[in-house]
């Protein structure tokens, strides 16, 4: 008997308990966000941004500081670093200081294309070509002026981000014809449900911001 009680003793002892911080840290941890709920976050951030830059627009030569700002949101959000209205605003505010100017170069090589095609539909001499020319020097614009708002910075000089962003339009023809079609969807879109091209602004810059970090990561 005085050798198995010692042994019944030590049977009756407990384990060793978890300590309770761990516990308690273990059940404070949040469920790990599936994957198709965070790209459904994403795009619905990116429908959101489109109004976003729709609203910053409205002037018409702010379109690039829109732009900017609003892929700057997206690259925060897809880095998962905090952001909103606010930021949005004081991107914007930074970006308009030079790119207002960017933004009335645009529209008014708009307007000269606009013109160009007028010069078609009389049947002036020479007009196709010169119309087809400024049509696609038009597009290059519009893409090269997408891929430099996707890598903005505050601070960040507009002549040499757009330098640059022209170079990349034309090294990387695949990226360019994916903003290309966006292009397109936005104005496919205004065709047939006006308020339908408001949100789709924000996959345009999702586009712009997925092609310059593909071309990135090459």
């Amino acid at each position: 008997m005085t050798v198995t009680q010692p042994r019944a003793r030590a049977a009756a002892v407990p384990p060793a308990r978890r300590p309770r911080g761990a516990q308690a840290a273990k059940s404070r941890r949040a469920p790990r966000e599936s994957v198709l709920a965070e790209r459904f976050a994403v795009f619905a951030e990116c429908l959101l941004t489109g109004v976003w830059i729709a609203v910053a627009s409205l002037p018409l030569v702010t379109v690039p500081a829109a732009f900017a700002a609003g892929t700057r949101h997206l690259r925060r959000r897809t880095a998962h670093e905090g952001g909103g209205w606010r930021e949005f605003t004081a991107d914007f505010r930074a970006a308009v200081r030079g790119g207002w100017l960017v933004g009335t170069a645009g529209w008014a090589g708009a307007a000269a294309v606009w013109v160009d095609v007028q010069a078609v539909r009389a049947g002036i001499p020479g007009g196709p070509l010169v119309g087809a020319v400024g049509l696609f020097a038009l597009i290059g614009g519009a893409v090269a002026g997408l891929r430099a708002a996707a890598v903005w910075e505050p601070g960040a000089a507009w002549r040499e981000l757009l330098a640059d962003a022209g170079r990349r339009t034309v090294l990387d023809p695949a990226g360019s014809f994916l903003l290309i079609g966006g292009l397109v969807v936005v104005a496919c879109s205004a065709l047939l449900v006006a308020p339908l091209a408001v949100p789709v602004l924000g996959a345009v810059a999702a586009a712009a911001v997925a092609v310059e970090e593909r071309r990135r990561r090459r």
